[in-house]
């Protein structure tokens, strides 16, 4: 999971080399950090949060086999 938010993350941005992703977690939930440039931090969230939004059903979807439950945090 995390490989697919970020190319995702760098996909968006125009600092990819400040896209920063790591994964936490146990056999219960697992947590997925996203940290950007601050200059692209409205690129990755986007408006009313829609692309966060679709990030995170990506992600979900992708995790459908998985029975953890998967949080995405953007800072």
């Amino acid at each position: 999971m995390k490989e697919l938010v970020e190319v995702i993350a760098k996909a968006l941005v125009d600092n990819p080399d400040e896209v920063v992703v790591t994964e936490s977690g146990d056999d219960k939930e697992l947590t997925i950090s996203l940290t950007v440039a601050q200059s692209d931090m409205g690129k990755v969230i986007g408006k009313n949060g829609r692309i966060a939004q679709s990030i995170r059903a990506v992600v979900k979807a992708a995790a459908s086999k998985d029975s953890r439950k998967i949080n995405v945090k953007i800072m």
